[in-house]
């Protein structure tokens, strides 16, 4: 229960009214320690309750030692706009019965209006780095009164190059402070890095294995012959599987745009969601989404981490992301908090070894399955090595071994060198290469 915690009165009064009563896994590991002013770095899974883990102690804190007069008193770093407005929502739900007011600093938003809401000292600011260091550069935002650093989805802001940006913002706060870390994935070197860093003596909190993440989703693979195969896969999926709401995630924005375009056609209700959309359009398509007026979200990877809706049930890969830690990322937007769900993956030939790399990885083997109305000629690779990935042709590589001799052992082929002369060079194919001339300059030379 809250109320084991000892957290404020006005912050137990919101939980109720939220009818929280069970803390998550990750809450009950992490507020604790977090009330006791441990650095902590958390390694828990997406859609897990990771915001109330951080947000509840902060506001604690706060409220148990009341600074009027100081600046900003905790910063919050993301990745995304949609991440950080979504942070912001949840700090005003369990701030409603006090004075804790928050501020919100991303890209996307006039400036001159964020540094004139951050002139009304808010105790709580959240925002994304490149937009926090463009406000301390103008002098609209001071860090030295920081007591809490947050940073939350870690992993995904190091993955986006901020790790520069994310070293100098926790350099600008006081040494004596708390920070408290959060990904999804235990990240690699570039993580460890800024932990040691930015932390002093951190509690570690391992509440998932990338193993076991998303147990309530029902991973599927569905081989495919080409885009267009994918297409109507998509749309097949779309009409015959019992969904509430669905993502389909690409690799690039062309790409979903054309998608939406496609599924609008064909009378499906779908909305783009990428970063060339306006903050008014990315808006627009996830409160959509989670009113229910859209059901289906096709997005890049800038919504693949952030968007906590409930009802997502379906997420379909058109395009199979270029890492695990990606991968889970945007399966997770489904099966969150306990609610079952399904990932669909649909894999032409040049996406098995990527599919094969990221079973690897999660220690999973992923369901093989077939739809029957919409057969394909392609249904994996003809022989596979022992990772899983596509096996290659052994005359291919016979050929690279002895295609620069013609035979093994034997001379190279072509003319013997004339007196004065270079000796023509062999190709791969037992060809002669021409005689190098001086390249005539170009207009891009």
């Amino acid at each position: 229960m809250f109320a084991d915690y000892g957290l404020h009165e006005r912050l137990l009064k919101a939980l109720s009214s939220l009818s929280f009563t069970e803390p998550t896994a990750v809450q009950a590991a992490a507020i604790p320690p977090a009330l006791e002013g441990r650095d902590l770095r958390v390694t828990a899974k997406t859609g897990s309750g990771k915001t109330a883990a951080f947000v509840l102690p902060l506001l604690h804190r706060l409220l148990q030692t009341s600074k009027p007069q100081a600046g900003a008193r905790a910063l919050i770093m993301l990745p995304t706009r949609e991440l950080a407005l979504q942070t912001l929502k949840e700090i005003e739900r369990f701030a409603q019965f006090t004075f804790i007011k928050a501020g919100l600093v991303t890209g996307g938003e006039g400036f001159k209006e964020q540094a004139a809401a951050l002139r009304k000292n808010p105790e709580i600011v959240i925002g994304t780095p490149g937009r926090l260091l463009n406000h301390i550069e103008t002098g609209s935002l001071r860090l030295a009164d920081v007591e809490v650093l947050v940073l939350d989805e870690a992993d995904r802001m190091l993955d986006m190059g901020l790790s520069e940006d994310v070293l100098k913002l926790a350099k600008a706060c006081p040494a004596e402070r708390q920070t408290l870390l959060f990904s999804a994935t235990a990240g690699e070197r570039a993580l460890n890095h800024v932990v040691s860093e930015i932390m002093r003596d951190p509690q570690q909190l391992l509440l998932n294995r990338r193993d076991d993440l998303n147990e309530n989703l029902t991973q599927q693979i569905i081989t495919a012959d080409d885009p267009s195969h994918k297409e109507r896969l998509v749309q097949w999926l779309l009409a015959h599987e019992a969904f509430a709401q669905a993502i389909i995630f690409t690799n690039t924005r062309a790409l979903a745009d054309r998608l939406g375009g496609v599924l609008r056609s064909r009378k499906f209700n779908a909305y783009v969601l990428h970063g060339e959309k306006t903050q008014e359009e990315r808006k627009e398509a996830v409160e959509r989404l989670r009113q229910g007026n859209i059901n289906v979200l096709i997005a890049t990877d800038v919504a693949a981490r952030g968007l906590d809706i409930e009802g997502v049930d379906l997420v379909i890969n058109f395009d199979m992301p270029r890492s695990g830690d990606e991968y889970v990322h945007r399966i997770g937007r489904a099966g969150r908090v306990g609610q079952q769900g399904m990932a669909i993956s649909l894999i032409c030939h040049n996406d098995w070894n990527l599919m094969s790399s990221i079973e690897r990885y999660l220690k999973q083997s992923f369901e093989r399955r077939v739809v029957k109305e919409l057969p394909g000629s392609y249904q994996g690779p003809k022989k596979l090595k022992a990772s899983g990935k596509a096996a290659g042709s052994k005359k291919k590589k016979q050929a690279k071994k002895t295609g620069a001799t013609g035979k093994a052992g034997s001379k190279p082929a072509g003319r013997k060198s004339d007196k004065g002369r270079s000796a023509p060079v062999a190709l791969g194919d037992g060809s002669v290469a021409p005689k190098r001339k001086k390249p005539t300059p170009t207009a891009e030379d």
